[in-house]
Order: structure tokens, then sequence, then C-alpha cells
């Protein structure tokens, strides 16, 4: 006699189960691994990805193109969430985190499917363990106390970071900006002191890195041209208050007997923005420069007397400049005092490709920068926007981690000889599943060969023979189609990039195998047609 089917779960329920549950995961990883893998070195490829608006945006960053892919698959989601993390985290590496994760999936999955247990295969997660300790012994640590040299180590660090973006040709030009930029900062290096405007127009060349603050032309009323457009050491005052007149609530009501008792009203109202007005010029105040709408009649005043305002400007814009210039936001004009005043060396406002541009120049508190990128198209700006983020987070973290390790490849394959090693020294599962962590790190190497149409194969047979023979900086020499010393060459990123990015993606790859059951509850239908027979389509576990 067949037992009643017990329905548990509300219908239309899609719960899966197991080994096969577990594969499937798996093979979902791998297709967002191949979706950015063609992405990753110097000779990688672009993306061009067009949202659900016609929108288009071209990008070789992992994050950014896992970001707009919009993954469904839960399991899948993981990839994307670490590699936002990398992203957030060192800023580069985050092609590497995403094919490292999928790759230490692909060589265990035939331990899955052969039926050995997830946990065992977690718990040789301790190889990461051991390359972090491995990467931390032989990274190379920079003097600090020569400046000229942390500079130049710092350029080479950006420069490697840029290598495989879009703007890799103007790399060294580029590399010194960002380098430039980040020194400029203050001990914490808050990314928001760093500004990017971009200008269309002009070529790549043509950017400039502005020491101080750089916006935007605000929106002007009539008598803003009348306004001198160049100060040497001016006030400036920063303002949150509103100079115009204000249209009463629609609802107000004031009765008056008499013409004299409205024009008292009419009146008054003028009065007070006057005085405003007045303050603010009696301050001594060149520069005015407020977050709410400045209007047509302080525009004109302000003229007369060789202030120069600008109004609405940009919050974040507004305090970048409270940053560089010293003073601080005022939200009334009752105290301006000298030292509520920002100043700075040079103010004018100068023609940037087709738009007007208001510089701060010479700031005494500089602690901010300005960054304004030319470039023919609107993506292009946008991606080298992206790139020089991504060089900018480099730079940041080589600062205050002050150790390196060879990129291209090289530090994968010395961590991967040392695994190969160690594994051979233990007994039991733990050795065939450390030799297949060590056989996953090769991926790095072996895809830059493939993204630039070499014969991975016999290079990695190269590198293999080289790192055995204590040469543990060689890496994929691109240019040449070979193998070269990476250290010698100058390929250099900051050892926090590789332990980010190995501690990730091992993380993900265990929380993917530590999942064997999915439960999907359906969408309510409220409207919709009922649902079928509640069966869980689950396979049933193979006992």
């Amino acid at each position: 006699m067949m037992p009643t089917q017990i329905i548990l779960l509300k219908e239309g329920t899609d719960s899966s189960q197991g080994v096969p549950q577990l594969v499937s995961n798996i093979n979902a990883c791998q297709v967002i691994a191949e979706a950015v893998r063609t992405t990753l070195g110097p000779r990688g490829m672009d993306k061009l990805m067009v949202d659900n608006r016609g929108k288009a945006t071209i990008s070789n960053d992992g994050a950014t193109i896992l970001k707009l892919l919009d993954v469904v698959h839960p399991a899948a989601k993981t990839l994307v969430d670490i590699a936002k993390s990398q992203d957030a985290e060192v800023g580069d590496g985050t092609t590497s985190v995403t094919l490292l994760a999928a790759e230490f999936l692909k060589q265990v999955k035939p331990y899955v499917e052969e039926g050995l247990h997830p946990q065992t295969i977690i718990r040789s997660s301790t190889a990461t363990q051991l390359a972090v300790k491995k990467i931390n012994e032989i990274a190379v640590s920079v003097k600090k106390g020569d400046k000229d040299e942390q500079k130049s180590l710092l350029v080479k660090c950006a420069s490697t970071a840029l290598n495989s973006k879009l703007i890799a040709v103007q790399k060294e030009f580029f590399s010194m900006m960002v380098v430039d930029a980040v020194m400029m900062l203050d001990d914490l290096l808050p990314l928001k002191m760093i500004g990017m405007k971009k200008v269309q127009g002009g070529a790549l060349e043509d950017s400039q890195l502005v020491a101080g603050v750089a916006f935007k032309k605000t929106f002007s009323y009539a008598g803003f041209e009348m306004q001198p457009k160049k100060y040497e050491n001016p006030k400036i005052a920063l303002l949150n208050v509103e100079l115009e007149l204000k249209a009463e609530k629609e609802n107000a009501e004031v009765r008056v007997k008499s013409v004299e008792d409205y024009q008292a009203i009419v009146d008054a109202e003028w009065n007070i923005l006057y005085d405003k007005l007045e303050k603010i010029y009696k301050s001594g105040a060149k520069v005015v420069l407020s977050k709410l709408p400045i209007g047509d009649v302080a525009t004109q005043f302000f003229a007369d007397r060789d202030l120069f305002c600008a109004g609405r400007v940009q919050e974040e814009d507004l305090k970048r400049t409270m940053m560089a210039c010293g003073g601080s936001i005022q939200t009334s004009v009752g105290s301006l005092t000298d030292d509520v005043l920002g100043q700075c060396a040079l103010f004018e406002e100068v023609q940037v490709g087709g738009e007007r541009y208001n510089f701060f120049k010479g700031c005494p508190k500089a602690k901010t920068c300005t960054i304004i990128l030319r470039g023919g198209a609107e993506q292009f700006m946008e991606e080298t926007e992206r790139s020089l983020h991504d060089a900018i987070m480099i730079v940041r973290r080589a600062i205050k981690n002050d150790s390196v390790v060879a990129g291209g490849g090289a530090i994968e394959m010395e961590l991967s000889k040392y695994l190969r090693d160690y594994s051979r020294t233990i007994p039991g599962k733990q050795q065939l599943l450390i030799g297949a962590y060590a056989k996953a790190l090769e991926i790095i190497p072996r895809q830059l060969c493939d993204n630039a149409g070499f014969d991975a194969t016999n290079i990695l047979n190269k590198l293999r023979a080289k790192h055995a023979q204590a040469g543990m900086w060689y890496g994929v020499d691109v240019n040449n189609e070979d193998i070269a010393d990476n250290y010698i060459a100058c390929v250099w990123e900051p050892s926090i990039v590789r332990i980010n990015a190995l501690t990730a993606a091992s993380e993900a790859a265990c929380l993917i195998l530590s999942v064997d059951e999915t439960i999907k509850n359906p969408r309510s239908t409220v409207d919709g047609p009922p649902g079928g027979q509640g069966r869980g389509r689950g396979r049933p576990h193979a006992h």
C-alpha cells in the first residue's frame, strides 16, 4: 500500500537537493566566470552592456560587468557579491577573484560527483591560510622613508592597475596623475576628497589635475557676466542660505487696511534680503558660494560691488571647497567673521571644452584635488573614470600596506608550486584537495595567456620549470609571448590585493559547496491562474 503523499510546501514551490543540486550550482558559477574571463589582463577584451533603458556601458572592470548583469541564479549571485566586495575593499582584482572562485569549484567538481562529502572539501581550505602566510613571507616591503622611492613604487603599482584598462596607452601620464592626486590627501586618504569631473571633447592627454577644487559653473541669473571672473587671494563665503525673495505660501493671508501697510510688508521683505546681502559684502568675502539658489537681485547686487557668486552648488563640491580653502559652511549670514571664511591663492573661471569651470587654486589646506577628464565619447570617459578609480584605490592600499608582490601570474604560480609541494607531505584526502587548490591557482596565468592568444600549455610548462628552479617572481610576459621576471619588469601590485582575492574566493567557494538544497518559494500570484498539484520537484536523496 502506497503511503499518502504529505504536501508540506506551498503549491509551485521548487526545491532541489543533493549532489545534482550542488553540481548545478557549480555550473552556474562557471557561466558567471565565462562572462568576465576574457577581460583579464593587459590583452583582455572589453564588454559592451546595454541595460533595459538602452544605455550602453563599455567596461573592462569585473565588478562593473557583474553589477550590470542581472544575475538571478541564487548561487551565482555569491560571485557577484565577492566581486563587489573586492572592488570596495581594494578596488582592483575583481576579475581575478571571480575566476579564482569559479576555478576552485571546477577543480573540486569531480570529487563532488564521485561522492566525496562537501564538508571534507571545505576543511581543505586551510590551503588558503597557508597561501596567505606564504604571500606575507615573500612580499617585498617598501621603505617609506625615501619619498622619491616610495613615489616611483606607487607609480608602478598604478600603472600595473591601468595596464588592463582602455587607457593603457596613456598609463604613464595617468599613473603619475593618480599618484600626485593621492599624495595630496591627508593621512586618512578619504576617497571623496578626489573629485572627478568629465568634460567631453579634447584628447585624453588634455586631462588635468587641479590641486584644489574645480566645479562646473552653476546656473546663473542676469548680471552674472558683469562679475569679475578672477581674484587673487580672495576670501570665500560658504553658505547654505537662500538669497532671493521668497514666494509666500499659497494660502498665506495678510489683511491690510491701507496701502501703506501693504507697502510696509513688501519693504520688509526687500529689507531682509538687502540686509543679508549687505552683511555678506561687509564681511570682506569676494567669492560667495551657496548650496541654495542666489536670485537675480542678489546677483546684480554682487556684480555692482565686484563680488563673484554661485548658487545651487552641489553639496559635495561645497564640502570639498571647505576642506581645501578652510572656513565652514554657514546657515545664516549673521556671523561672517574671518575664521569662518575660506581663502585661496587664486580663484578663476576657465573655459574647459564647452563648459565653464570655477577653479580654486593654491588652497592653504589643500587636502583635496580634482581630476578633470577629457575625451571623445561619453562611454569612453566613464570607463576612464572607473579605471582611474581602480588605480586610486590601489595607490591608497599601497600607501597603507607597504608590501608588494609581482603580478602577471607570478605570485599565483609561486603559491601553486608551494601548495603542490606541501600537499605531497600530508596523507589522506587532503592531499588530493590541496593539490586541486594548487592547480586552480594556475587559472590566472593560463587566462592571461589565452587572452593574449598564446599557447597556454607551453608557457605554463616553462613557468612551472622556472618556479621549480627558484625563479619565484617569474610570470607571463605578454609583450614577448614568453616568461619574464615580473619583479624586475615592474609589474607590481600591493600584496593585500592578492590576499583579499584568495580569501574572498575561497570563502565563496566554501559557501557554495556547503549548500545542498535550494527551496524557491513561488511568487505570490493573487490574480494569477491556480497552480498545478503541490508536488516539490525535488530529486529524492540518493541513499
